[in-house]
């Protein structure tokens, strides 16, 4: 039996749901999963687990700083285990972004530090207006808007993922 590590950063909660889902398909194959919030994450050893998956969702433009200082500060005992990183973000519902190798976000985040994982992916994630704030859905409208995104109000919608 494994013991796997998930550690995630979340914004609007869609990359917690993604680790969720994971972490119920891993216990199904009878292995152990630990989720951890990247706020929780300060005094966790990543070589008491077997494998570490990181998640992490963007929020204009940027991961959470969080999620770097801690691979950055954790890059060797990541290095020593199999080990995972994905971003969310809405810019992978693009056909020519919704790679690793030609996603924005994630070819930033790996810039910043010193962490190579071995496996890595992308996720679009989900857009969902009626649930953000004033200045959240405006910003993110007006963001849409230059990228040919959808920009009503309403909408709501989930790409990229089986859940």
């Amino acid at each position: 039996m494994a013991k796997m590590l998930i550690i995630y950063s979340s914004t609007d909660g869609q990359t917690k749901k993604i680790c969720d889902r994971l972490r119920r398909i891993i216990e199904g194959h009878g292995h152990r999963a630990t989720l951890i919030r990247i706020d929780d994450a300060h005094d966790v050893d990543p070589l008491a687990f077997d494998t570490i998956v990181i998640g992490a969702s963007i929020r204009y433009g940027k991961h959470n700083a969080q999620v770097v200082d801690f691979v950055n500060k954790h890059a060797d005992a990541l290095d020593a285990r199999q080990n995972a990183f994905f971003s969310v973000n809405i810019v992978a519902r693009k056909p020519d972004k919704s790679r690793p190798q030609n996603n924005p976000y994630l070819r930033a985040f790996l810039k910043q530090v010193r962490w190579r994982p071995k496996s890595l992916e992308v996720f679009a994630g989900r857009l969902d207006y009626p649930r953000y704030g004033c200045f959240d859905r405006l910003t993110i409208r007006l963001i849409m808007l230059l990228t040919g995104g959808p920009t009503d109000p309403r909408t709501t919608v989930e790409q990229g993922i089986v859940l």
